[in-house]
């Protein structure tokens, strides 16, 4: 059996971005994307759990056996960190180890939509980062926050679960919480936060009703707020949300959202044509007048018609950030047309680029 501290180096050695241990496979790295399992024999139940306790302490395997799973963020020598996420699956241990880049890109960097950066200088609002499990929102959200903590004299209070990236105090003043460890909850956090003189506060997920409800009220009560969502588009972004209070209260939260909803940035990663690692594709949803009348009067479905038509306010399609990408020959046409919303939309982009 390779020793966990050999596989996480092989993980750097190789370019990867996550190291997967389970029951019945062997040792599997994710490169480009797509996971490869080393020619190794497969792990056993005994095996799995001597990986797993190598990279845990006794409180973390209690919460597992306690709670099914945790999440908790590892240093690796003096090379790297990894989020690591421990979890049962069918009575035995397993975990995925992600790899957390050192070094905070720059929005021009990722590539993020230009309109962001007027965006987060708002005095208050709410900016969500949407996109499925592993599409980079948090290293989106990181590189937001290190412009604020570059530029401006503000304090910024985090509540990750766990902390990915390390920011220094800088021109602002930064304080990083983690659920778990410096507060029980992201609800419970929030509450507090407000207690403690932010301007920005950044909410690393709305996972329940409770922590939805404090955030849209932070960011109506003078803060600018950022947090996530596991969803793809900025209507089923806003649908989730309203979706998720009890139907009283779904015509307050809209009017809330339409007052203080700034912006929705919705992003997915894609393998790169050259096979050289992945690059990110973006929606860009900002809350202009008529986009607050759709989302107070539950015209959702016609939030893709303002994005597609609202360039000049700097919102970008998912498609127009496809088709641009492939233009580029950073992905393929079939990229774009396996990840588009609206493939009709996607191939009209591309017969106007090829003419």
């Amino acid at each position: 059996m390779i020793p966990v501290e050999d596989l996480l180096r092989l993980v750097l050695d190789e370019g990867g971005s996550d190291l997967h241990i389970t029951v019945g496979a062997p040792p599997t790295l994710r490169l480009n994307g797509q996971v490869t399992k080393l020619q190794v024999p497969s792990l056993t139940a005994a095996e799995t759990e001597e990986l797993v306790r190598a990279v845990t302490k006794d409180e973390q395997l209690k919460r597992v056996y306690e709670q099914g799973g945790t999440d908790f963020a590892l240093a690796f020598r003096e090379d790297a960190r990894f989020r690591v996420s421990m979890f049962l699956q069918k009575g035995s241990l397993g975990m995925v180890c992600r790899l957390l880049p050192k070094k905070i890109l720059t929005p021009r960097e990722i590539g993020l939509p230009p309109a962001l950066d007027s965006l987060i200088e708002l005095p208050r609002g709410l900016i969500l980062v949407t996109g499925p499990t592993g599409s980079g929102k948090t290293t989106t959200l990181a590189s937001l926050l290190n412009v604020l903590n570059e530029g401006s004299r503000k304090h910024i209070i985090t509540l990750e679960d766990p902390i990915e990236y390390f920011h220094e105090h800088k021109k602002g003043l930064i304080n990083q919480r983690e659920i778990g460890v410096d507060v029980p909850t992201f609800a419970e956090g929030l509450k507090r936060a407000l207690r403690q003189d932010p301007d920005v506060i950044l909410v690393g997920e709305m996972r329940d009703l409770e922590t939805m409800e404090a955030a849209v009220t932070a960011a109506e009560t003078g803060h600018l707020v950022f947090s996530t969502l596991h969803t793809t588009g900025a209507a089923r972004t806003i649908d989730r949300i309203i979706d998720a209070f009890p139907t009283g209260a779904k015509e307050q939260i809209r009017t809330q959202l339409a007052g203080n909803l700034r912006a929705v940035l919705s992003q997915i990663l894609l393998a790169r044509a050259d096979g050289r690692g992945r690059v990110a594709a973006f929606e860009l949803l900002v809350n202009t007048s008529s986009v607050a009348t759709l989302i107070r009067e539950n015209k959702t479905h016609r939030l893709a018609g303002d994005i597609q038509t609202g360039t000049k306010y700097g919102m970008v399609s998912l498609e127009a950030s496809l088709v641009e990408l492939c233009a580029r020959g950073t992905i393929t046409r079939e990229s774009v047309l396996a990840k588009a919303q609206d493939p009709q939309v996607a191939t009209q982009l591309l017969q106007d680029v090829q003419q």
